[in-house]
């Protein structure tokens, strides 16, 4: 039988072994994890709450808006705050025109962020934040903030646009302050100056209570002010630009290009047809989405920097040039006579002109354009001194402008030619094609137009820019882009330009649609055929010369037709709209 006398004593030491293990505990709370537990519990009571720079804006060459912020009402939601995850998203869908796909896309990727604010929607129109404010109450998990949102002033490839930074681009930058609610640039200027445009983050220490209220103990050296984003100053000129666009025919896709000879930096940068930016200011529908990737015209590719095209006649003062810097020929030398074609090998090589040209010097063959005068030149160069003659001349390859994604065009090898055609390929006939401009030879607007642009400033190259400078706090950067030189003496380049004179300005010459009795324009029109089997594609490019040359330029019209009758006349107009722009 128990015996009761020893009843005390095992509580007694049933109570010792609790404050023993109670004492352990304690012990192993305060000594060994004490350290742990107290950043556990300052992260409890002390908030680093970030505080965002104002992105920069951009501006034209006088300081007229492009792309600038508004103030905007802005939808977040908590996640770890939700109370009904179906009647949260049922009023999400219902008021703030967002699919419901989209929405169980946000909670799936933000799972793990139960107490950070998640951007739901940008720019919630004023009524509809109105209307939803006073039904907040039974979505604790919802909250509005003001911010600002871009706004796109005019239609354009170049300005690029904002996005919602994705989780890809998050995980790069999250280090450099970017949070999954940035908005950050996605294409064109708006990315390629995107850590200049952005700025850098500040931030503000404060203390809080058990509910999150600043208690408003830490008074000094605990706040750090944000660096706004630097403003961009653009080479663009705003009216000249909304000219152009103006005048650009509405059922043709293509480019105008105008440049500064003297700086490079780009007057108007004209792709059509375009599109609204702001359209991705919100998350776009995949409708709407659907609408814009599947439009046969397609309105978001900037054909001025990733449009690649044979460049018809206006390719042939590189041509030209070629033949007369390798001593080919020389200003004097008439080659093969035009009967309005040219028979090589068992193929006729037609000229555009049926009658044809006779004999015809270098000057006069770019004047008249004739197509049987590079045919013969072509057969006296090898393969690999076009290709080496027109990349020195800056074609077919990057001009370096400062925008995302340019492309370098393409110019044919021989190995490429056996690679697709076989080893016993025939070159001849693919390098008379090559001559004009035509066959396998690509190249953008945006070469084209510097390449023009350096015969007008007597042969030195300048890379192509849009910005001209940066303005931020405490500082202005002025832009400087790389010169270099054509590969071509000043006999000769002289040679090139007088053609170009005459090609406009002498009758029969080919661009006497862009001449003027009182200003001098120099150019070279070209009417590319295409794998489309439609009409030819249309270009002119040249430059305007006053006291000194002041604009290069480059029309380029898909499917319009011939150079001289489509791209020259509209050069004409806006020529004589910057002539007066010049005056006033």
């Amino acid at each position: 039988m128990f015996n009761s006398k020893y009843k005390p004593n095992l509580q007694v030491n049933i109570t010792a072994l609790i404050f023993i293990i109670l004492g352990i505990c304690l012990f192993n709370l305060q000594v060994i994890q004490g350290q742990n537990y107290s950043h556990i519990a300052e992260n409890n009571y002390v908030r680093i709450k970030t505080i965002f720079p104002i992105r920069g804006e951009i501006y034209d060459r006088n300081y007229c808006s492009i792309v600038e912020n508004r103030p905007s009402f802005n939808l977040y939601i908590t996640l770890g705050k939700i109370e009904n995850k179906e009647n949260v998203i049922k009023f999400i869908v219902q008021n703030f025109n967002i699919e419901l796909a989209d929405v169980k896309e946000i909670f799936q990727k933000n799972r793990f962020r139960l107490y950070q604010e998640i951007l739901l929607a940008q720019d919630v129109p004023y009524k509809i934040m109105v209307e939803t404010s006073e039904l907040m109450n039974f979505y604790p998990s919802l909250s509005y903030r003001t911010g600002t949102v871009r706004n796109y002033l005019y239609k354009n490839h170049f300005t690029g646009y904002v996005g919602r930074i994705n989780e890809e681009e998050h995980h790069k930058l999250k280090d450099q302050g970017y949070s999954i609610n940035s908005m950050i640039g996605k294409t064109g200027l708006e990315k390629y100056y995107e850590s200049n445009l952005n700025g850098i983050n500040g931030y503000e220490i404060i203390q809080v209570d058990a509910s999150g209220r600043s208690l408003k103990f830490f008074k000094h050296n605990l706040t750090k002010s944000p660096q706004n984003g630097s403003d961009l100053i653009l080479t663009i000129d705003n009216n000249l630009q909304e000219y152009i666009s103006s005048i650009f025919p509405e059922d043709i896709n293509g480019t105008v290009v105008i440049s500064e000879v003297e700086t490079g930096g780009i007057l108007a940068y004209i792709s059509k047809p375009d599109f609204d930016q702001n359209i991705f200011v919100n998350k776009l529908s995949s409708v709407a989405w659907n609408e814009m990737i599947q439009n046969p015209n397609k309105p978001m590719l900037d054909r001025v920097i990733h449009g690649t095209y044979p460049p018809g006649s206006s390719y042939k003062p590189i041509i030209a040039s070629l033949g007369l810097e390798s001593e080919i020929i020389t200003r004097d030398t008439k080659l093969a006579q035009c009967k309005g074609g040219l028979n090589i090998g068992n193929r006729f090589f037609k000229c555009w002109l049926d009658k044809g040209h006779g004999k015809l010097n270098v000057v006069n063959a770019i004047k008249y354009s004739c197509d049987v005068f590079f045919y013969d030149l072509s057969t006296k160069c090898s393969l690999e001194q076009m290709n080496d003659y027109t990349k020195r001349s800056f074609l077919t390859v990057k001009t370096g402008i400062d925008l995302i994604g340019e492309r370098s065009g393409f110019f044919p090898t021989y190995k490429w030619y056996v690679e697709n055609y076989g080893k016993y390929v025939g070159i001849i006939g693919p390098k008379v094609n090559i001559s004009i401009g035509q066959g396998e030879i690509l190249v953008t607007p945006l070469q084209m137009c510097f390449y023009f642009n350096a015969i007008a400033n007597n042969g030195k190259w300048i890379q192509p820019h849009i910005l001209e400078k940066e303005i931020g706090e405490k500082r202005t950067i002025l832009y400087s882009g790389i010169t270099k030189n054509l590969p071509i003496s000043t006999k000769n380049l002289e040679m090139i330009q007088e053609s170009l004179y005459k090609a406009v300005n002498e009758r029969y010459g080919t661009g006497v649609a862009a001449s003027f009795p009182d200003i001098e324009v120099y150019g070279k029109t070209g009417s590319a055929e295409n794998h489309m089997g439609k009409k030819t594609h249309a270009w002119f490019a040249g430059y305007v010369k006053w006291d000194k040359p002041e604009i290069a330029f480059v029309v380029f019209m898909e499917n319009a037709g011939h150079g001289g009758s489509v791209a020259a006349p509209l050069a004409a107009k806006f020529i004589k709209y910057y002539d007066k722009m010049r005056i006033e």
